[in-house]
């Protein structure tokens, strides 16, 4: 067909093609994709272990353990521990945001970071226990996640968030013996997982949780003590009276309880006393 024939339309069309045409054989061996590269690819990962409701797992709790493993094999590809710094208050728990912006990457923040060297998408497991100074607090959380070769995980990475508080009985100290019929105050510290005080109206409102006490002989709980903000730091305390060791033979144990139904965070520290005759009170003080 003569090109110059045809109508205003075919023309046009004809002449596209001719153009592309042109542009294909111009083409050199550069200008074709590369194939895709074979055997494996680094692909580095991101995993932060932050406390729910609160900051990331840092150096001041010990931080937390991560694992990656491969789902189909169960074979480990990476281990290690999350260090770094809890992150910046202000900018996790009051600054909004976007959901696609970052939370915890935007200032130094703990990480755990690995390079993986993958040759096709794997789908693995990723878990964290933590804190690691706290074992009586220790939580895990895991989450399965699909990595593909070569496409890294940056940013605030994979989040995983542990549930739960920090409580420790500071007084009277774990093991210590107590006497019979003395007006004992039992204190005991509550943070969250990731080290922060509880107090009242701070950003960890201690007012939003139930913090309470029991004293146990054997498994029975025999009384129980609601306990209030000493004013200091994170401590909370409630008075009690030691029984006689007739009543408890075996000594009693203390148990401190944190709890937020609403949050989902709750904690609990414990210690065993024995109880000594009040008698001894006099020996002591005659010392």
């Amino acid at each position: 067909m003569d090109i110059r024939t045809a109508s205003p339309y075919l023309r046009g069309f004809l002449t596209a093609i001719a153009l592309v045409a042109g542009e294909l054989r111009a083409a050199g061996p550069s200008d074709i994709p590369a194939p895709p590269r074979s055997g494996p690819i680094p692909t580095e990962v991101m995993v932060r272990v932050v406390a729910h409701g609160a900051m990331v797992l840092g150096d001041d709790v010990g931080g937390a353990r991560v694992t990656i493993s491969d789902v189909a094999t169960g074979r480990i590809l990476a281990s290690g521990t999350q260090q770094g710094e809890t992150g910046d208050q202000n900018l996790i728990m009051r600054t909004p945001r976007l959901m696609e912006e970052p939370r915890y990457s935007s200032r130094p923040a703990g990480a755990f970071r690995a390079t993986l060297e993958l040759e096709r998408p794997t789908l693995v497991e990723i878990s964290a226990v933590g804190p690691l100074a706290y074992p009586a607090a220790a939580q895990r959380a895991s989450e399965t996640v699909l990595l593909i070769p070569g496409q890294d995980l940056g940013n605030d990475g994979i989040v995983l968030h542990l549930y739960g508080y920090i409580v420790q009985i500071e007084h009277p100290k774990p093991g210590d013996p107590l006497i019979a019929k003395d007006d004992v105050k039992l204190r005991a510290t509550v943070r969250t997982l990731s080290g922060a005080p509880l107090r009242p109206y701070g950003d960890w409102d201690s007012r939003k949780a139930d913090i309470f006490a029991e004293v146990l002989i054997g498994d029975l709980v025999v009384e129980r003590l609601q306990m209030f903000y000493a004013g200091d730091k994170s401590y909370f305390e409630a008075p009690f009276f030691v029984p006689q060791p007739s009543e408890a033979p075996n000594g009693i144990t203390l148990r401190v309880v944190a709890a937020d139904r609403r949050s989902g965070n709750f904690g609990m520290g414990q210690a065993h006393y024995p109880v000594l005759p009040e008698q001894l009170r006099w020996k002591r003080t005659e010392k």
